[in-house]
């Protein structure tokens, strides 16, 4: 079975933010779409390793904020390579503005964001669908949305040659962290988008 087949399916990359208990935070997430329009719908799915699944879980309310191909990799940075748990990722952070629901959503790189309330939960083991009714919505330009292949070839910082001094790593090709070792644990997650090992690539540099 060729795991890499599920790359061609289409994929937006969205921030998704959430609060709770006074807690602000926000995660990257790559499964966001519309379920029905009367009334409106969307789903959401996220990995229960995020803290930001735990505020939406416990507040049932979120905002997606869609990025655009104008997004810069510091936005993929900032909001997905460090855990809510053990930095506020809005401490010092300007490019953001609470909408009526009063949860944050950002506002460089976008093109749009909605503000929804969960109805249904689907526990799907390592992640949890949300279902919600859009409550608003904006759009903040016109700049095409980013896929997940855009973020590959125009987003992501290409690999440098010889960084890793010929040895055998194996990269996250979601989100470029590196696993050095010759065998990559069957049950290994990447510790910062939580993917599995069958989203790493060999290589030796």
């Amino acid at each position: 079975m060729d795991h890499k087949t599920m790359y061609q399916l289409t994929y937006g990359l969205f921030v998704l933010t959430s609060a709770s208990g006074g807690r602000d935070s926000g995660c990257i997430i790559n499964t966001a779409a519309q379920v029905t329009s009367e009334p409106n719908r969307i789903s959401i799915t996220v990995n229960k390793m995020n803290f930001t699944h735990d505020l939406v879980k416990q507040s049932g309310t979120f905002n997606i904020s869609i990025l655009s191909q104008k997004a810069g990799f510091e936005t993929f940075r900032h909001f997905g390579f460090q855990s809510g748990r053990d930095a506020d990722k809005f401490s010092g952070y300007t490019d953001c503005r609470r909408s009526s629901n009063g949860l944050y959503y950002i506002t460089a790189g976008t093109n749009g964001y909605i503000s929804a309330a969960v109805e249904q939960t689907l526990d799907l083991g390592s992640h949890t669908m949300f279902i919600a009714s859009v409550d608003d919505m904006e759009v903040l330009s016109d700049v095409p949305s980013a896929s997940y292949a855009y973020y590959q070839s125009s987003i992501k910082p290409k690999p440098q040659a010889g960084a890793c001094g010929g040895k055998t790593v194996w990269r996250c090709t979601v989100c470029g962290y590196v696993y050095e070792g010759e065998a990559l644990p069957e049950d290994f997650i990447c510790p910062l988008c939580k993917h599995p090992a069958s989203d790493f690539e060999k290589t030796v540099q």
